[in-house]
């Protein structure tokens, strides 16, 4: 019988560290044109703060599983999360882009840490309640994200620039530490039971389901940084706002992530998650040319909106399905799952940015249609897979009996 859904006090604190990761990444898009600015440099260099954090995801995830071995998860919680605080102070004193670029870096492999150690967390504390929990804390998460880019224009339009908004983050996480360092602890970490999960003790292979959600975790990252890393620019460059009104657009992305990412937590209640993703998918492919080809603001405003919309549920929800394949190693398949999302964002956004130095940033925003209609055929064939491992599970459980 499935156990109901509790969300006790590490949840919580789950679920405020997951934002304020959520918060410095989402942060750090609109921030760009304004670095880039006070810089000088172009679209290229500039996409590579982004691409910079994600390179540390990519190093954190294949990582994590041995560092989760070596030093434990409160250290990776609680010193990622440190960290990472510092790395953002650093970027706010940079004044050169490979200062900036560096300690985005760090930021990004150290902070992301802390990020797969709240997914295989609360993966494991929450069992087979794992898709509400992990789409409730990204309901949270982009709520704080929403907030980024308003504190990124509002410092910028009262004179404290866009730097204002990474010391909001600072300080509001260090209360938050200072009050729950020695109050609340990590979960246990927890091992299959060889009864019900006989094939799970044998071997820590992840199957092959696993890596099919895999790719779906890439392509879902992918849409969503191409789509909010450049935003601000493309309504600039291309729609015609004011800098500052640009970068205050981004919000309209990340309340229709909130919005999409609060009924999803609902809808996973009732529904199997490759079933959500597939109707995700297809929101993102009605609200994506409406932003893409919109010719007065109003249009591509709605269209962001929507494609927050679609977006919202694809991370989360392939991020429960991997938890679940890989329920056997949970701190490899959530380190994993977080370096398919630093590769997504390691590549795509920074592929954007090279296409649009070249050929304008409306023709390489194109790359996103083709990357949601592979979301789509991509998670057809994982939810097959999935299928034949549970029937195998099934049949190998009736066998043990």
């Amino acid at each position: 019988m499935k156990q109901p859904f509790v969300r006790d006090r590490f949840t919580w604190l789950a679920y405020f560290m997951l934002s304020y990761y959520a918060y410095v990444i989402g942060a750090l898009g609109p921030a760009v044109p304004f670095l880039r600015k006070e810089l000088s440099i172009n679209y290229t260099v500039s996409a590579f703060y982004i691409s910079a954090f994600a390179a540390g995801m990519v190093i954190a995830g294949v990582t994590n599983a041995w560092m989760a071995r070596r030093f434990g998860r409160p250290a990776l919680f609680w010193g990622g999360g440190f960290l990472m605080a510092v790395c953002t102070v650093v970027l706010t004193f940079g004044r050169t882009a490979e200062v900036g670029i560096i300690s985005v870096f760090v930021c990004g492999l150290l902070g992301s840490y802390l990020l797969v150690t709240i997914q295989s967390s609360l993966s494991e504390l929450h069992g087979d309640n794992r898709a509400y929990a992990l789409t409730e804390a990204n309901v949270f998460a982009v709520l704080a994200a929403s907030a980024a880019p308003i504190a990124v224009g509002f410092g910028e339009s009262q004179g404290l620039t866009w730097r204002f908004a990474f010391y909001a983050a600072v300080a509001i996480w260090g209360l938050v530490f200072i009050w729950t360092r020695r109050s609340i602890k990590l979960p246990a970490v927890q091992r299959p039971d060889p009864v019900t999960h006989p094939t799970a003790v044998q071997h820590d292979k992840l199957p092959r389901a696993f890596w099919a959600y895999w790719v779906v975790v890439f392509f879902a990252v992918a849409i969503e940084w191409c789509i909010v890393f450049w935003a601000s620019t493309y309504m600039e460059t291309v729609v015609g706002l004011s800098k500052e009104a640009a970068a205050s657009s981004v919000a309209l992305f990340t309340i229709g992530q909130f919005v999409g990412r609060a009924a999803g937590s609902r809808l996973a209640r009732r529904f199997p998650s490759g079933n959500l993703i597939l109707i995700a998918g297809v929101i993102v492919l009605l609200g994506f040319p409406l932003f893409w080809l919109g010719r007065i603001p109003i249009v591509n405003s709605v269209g962001l909106f929507v494609c927050g919309l679609g977006v919202a549920n694809l991370f989360p929800l392939g991020l429960s399905l991997t938890s679940a394949m890989g329920m056997n190693n949970p701190d490899a398949a959530s380190g994993l799952t977080s370096m398919s999302s630093g590769l997504a964002i390691l590549l795509t956004p920074q592929f954007l940015g090279i296409v649009a130095d070249r050929t304008g940033i409306q023709n390489a925003y194109f790359i996103v249609a083709p990357l949601a209609v592979a979301i789509l055929f991509m998670t057809f064939y994982a939810n097959k897979l999935a299928r034949e491992r549970a029937a195998n599970l099934a049949l190998s459980q009736a066998m043990s009996l």
